[in-house]
């Protein structure tokens, strides 16, 4: 078995393309090598800033030979049709085939027998075709060449069983009135780029990473990200600090260097009366700097930067280098807080109008305005909400869109809003409300618990949803692209989190209600966008509820009712539904109910009536219809009264009483009796059950 390693040497690729990049040189790969019927044992790629690699382990020396039989034309078939067998397969002439009886004549056969090609040979042949089909983000062409890559191309190094390949060169495509530009193939590579920037001579992967890595050249990504990281950990240390996390600029910078040193830099103090979000989002977006943590938690006024080089100075001009670039930035980040601090959050609201929010839902500035109004309606539905409040905040939430500051980092949208209401000195619970009006931003961001927040929030997240539903925007497939699903999860957890009771169906009336006087909407809210934007909370509620373990068809089973939109009591009739079906009783009536409403279904078609009627008690005359027929009333009563005091649990437990008389009814009577009345009646028995179970979900919902 031998070794296949292949390196693409370019200039610097971008971070955040890296990794796709190493799945897709694998992929495609190994795709080829299993075409070519060449088995392997382990296949593993790499990224530098400057190389994509792979290693595959494992390989034959060559493919296996190959036999193929092809039928041919039957025996005595004209000349013509035999020439053009003969021709198709390679074949001089008829000796070279066999004649076989197949049960329907003699046909002619030609085996042919196709001896396995060397694997270096197979690579050789498919290495053009897998860089040609590599498909990045954004690629470029250069010096005329038609070929494209996500950088100059400099070199190939391929490399099977120790040897290089046979081929010297790889043909870029045409160049404008010039030869064809071409790329060396072979065994060789470079190292670092300044601390080591010769060529090495490579026999195989081992012999490869441990050149690269005496040539300043840490191959493996995690290995790159771990040396980051203890780096960065111990100079912190040293310091008393400790490093802020951020696992996404720790990948970052992992596909920035190749030879990482992480040095540490000092902020100076004029600075640090900015905003420290402010702070850190300069440092991480413009310069990919750590920022660190003193003992209270606070921002320290250091921060580490990770460079692709170790100095003979210790690092001390690249850090003072780093110092200099970073005080330009934060001196541009004060201006702005300065200037900001200079107009008051309600003086930026009249330069929301001019922004277009969506050409069919008006402007920002009316979105505000609606925000505000369907603020004070669901400050009913939060307790200890004081709508004013709320009402200040949601007119206040967007205004920091139009500072200086957001305009340069938009991600502090709403947390400076928080910083610009605290500065004015408005009430705390309007400027928190300000900054979490967006929250939560997915899955894993928390949820505001502060009432006032917790309205202003769901006021955007509804006010949005039913916008764009209105107007017929929404999600497709895995399309999203005014994440409505996002809002609509917001909107879930908001309720179930703060446990509200709120009216779905009328809060989203409300919201329809602030689109009066846009093109297209009208009074009310259409049945047929009431009805979507339901199913669609329905569809949402099953994705959320699925993580904590809960059954989508139960979801389905009570949401079927029609009637239930208050999230907060739907998620508590399906919990007391799965532990009635969990149960040994609530499996058999299940069982029950699937048995009554199939053969009540079958016989409704059948008849062409529905025995929807209460079952008449003259025409009981079996003792287990009767016992049944008395612990259905009893059971409707107490269900009724139990889901009227919103004790689900006691329902449950009613409704499991059902069980022995359910199945006593069904082991001794015969449903479709000869007698025509007594059929009907217990049809009507049936559908008794079946309206009862009802009352609490639709079980024809629930699989099992």
């Amino acid at each position: 078995m031998a070794e296949l390693l292949l390196e693409l040497f370019s200039e610097e690729i971008p971070a955040r393309m890296q990794a796709r990049a190493a799945e897709d040189l694998q992929r495609l790969v190994t795709e080829k090598l299993k075409a070519a019927g060449l088995t392997f044992t382990s296949a593993k790629s790499f990224v530098t800033p400057r190389r994509l690699a792979l290693v595959v382990d494992g390989l034959p020396l060559q493919s296996a030979d190959e036999v193929k039989e092809e039928k041919g034309p039957k025996v005595g078939s004209p000349q013509q049709a035999i020439d053009g067998f003969l021709k198709k397969h390679g074949l001089s002439s008829l000796d070279q085939c066999e004649k076989r009886d197949t049960g329907k004549g003699e046909f002619y056969f030609a085996v042919i027998e196709k001896k396995g090609a060397t694997t270096s040979t197979v690579v050789d042949q498919f290495i053009d075709s897998v860089l040609m089909d590599f498909a990045w983000p954004k690629s470029m062409r250069w010096a005329g060449n038609d070929f494209r890559w996500v950088r100059p191309l400099h070199s190939i190094m391929l490399i099977f069983d120790g040897k290089p390949s046979s081929r010297s060169e790889f043909e870029l495509g045409t160049v404008q009135n010039k030869d064809r530009g071409k790329v060396s193939i072979g065994d060789k590579s470079k190292g670092h780029r300044f601390l080591s920037p010769g060529e090495i001579t490579v026999s195989s992967f081992a012999d490869y990473q441990a050149k690269l890595k005496a040539a300043k050249v840490i191959l493996d990504q995690a290995e790159r990200k771990a040396s980051i990281k203890a780096q960065a950990e111990k100079i912190a240390a040293e310091a008393g600090l400790t490093v802020k996390p951020d696992d996404g600029l720790l990948e970052e910078v992992t596909g920035l260097v190749e030879w990482p040193t992480v040095l540490m830099g000092k902020i100076d103090d004029e600075f640090m009366s900015v905003p420290h979000e402010v702070l850190t989002t300069s440092m991480r977006v413009n310069q990919k700097y750590f920022a660190l943590l003193g003992k209270d938690g606070k921002l320290a006024p250091r921060f580490l930067v990770t460079a692709n080089i170790e100095a003979n100075d210790g690092g001390k001009a690249i850090v003072h280098g780093n110092e200099r670039v970073l005080r330009a930035r934060l001196s541009d980040a004060k201006f702005f807080w300065d200037q900001d601090l200079k107009t008051t959050l309600a003086e930026r609201v009249p330069a929301l109008d001019p922004i277009t929010y969506h050409a069919k839902l008006g402007s920002v500035g009316d979105k505000v305005r609606r925000v505000k109004a369907l603020s004070r309606e669901v400050a009913k539905y939060v307790p200890g909400c004081e709508a004013g409040l709320a009402n200040q905040a949601a007119a206040l939430a967007k205004a920091d869109l139009v500072s200086g500051m957001v305009g340069e980092f938009p991600e502090l949208q709403g947390i400076m809003g928080r910083y610009y209401a605290r500065a004015e000195k408005l009430p705390e619970e309007v400027a928190d409300a300000i900054a979490d009006h967006y929250k939560p931003l997915g899955p894993n961001d928390s949820c505001p618990r502060a009432p006032v927040s917790v309205a202003v929030a769901l006021a955007d997240k509804i006010d949005t949803l039913t916008g764009f539903f209105a107007i017929d925007e929404k999600p497709t497939g895995s399309k999203d692209p005014f994440a409505l699903r996002r809002a609509a999860l917001g909107i879930i957890r908001l309720i179930l989190e703060n446990k509200l009771r709120l009216p779905l169906r009328e809060v989203l009336a409300a919201a329809y209600r602030g689109y009066q006087g846009v093109a297209g909407f009208g009074d009310s809210v259409p049945k047929e966008v009431s009805a979507d934007l339901m199913e669609f909370f329905a569809d949402r509620l099953k994705v959320a509820l699925k993580e904590q373990g809960v059954r989508h068809d139960l979801v389905a089973a009570v949401f079927a009712l029609g009637d239930e939109d208050d999230l907060t009591r739907l998620l508590a009739r399906v919990e007391a539904l799965k532990a009635l079906i969990d149960s040994a009783d609530g499996a058999n009536l299940l069982a029950g109910y699937k048995r009554a409403a199939n053969i009540l279904r079958i016989e409704e078609k059948k008849d062409g009536v529905a025995y929807a009627d209460a079952p008449d008690a003259v025409w009981l005359k079996l003792d287990e219809e009767k016992a049944l027929h008395q612990a259905l009333g009893l059971t409707g009563k107490a269900v009724t009264e139990a889901i009227g005091k919103e004790d689900f649990g006691k329902a449950m437990v009613a409704l499991a009483g059902l069980r022995a008389p359910v199945d006593a009814f069904f082991d001794k009577v015969t449903v479709n009796a000869d007698e025509k009345e007594l059929r009907g009646n217990r049809l009507r028995l049936l559908n008794a059950i079946r309206a009862t179970f009802n009352q609490v979900a639709d079980f024809s919902r629930i699989e099992g």
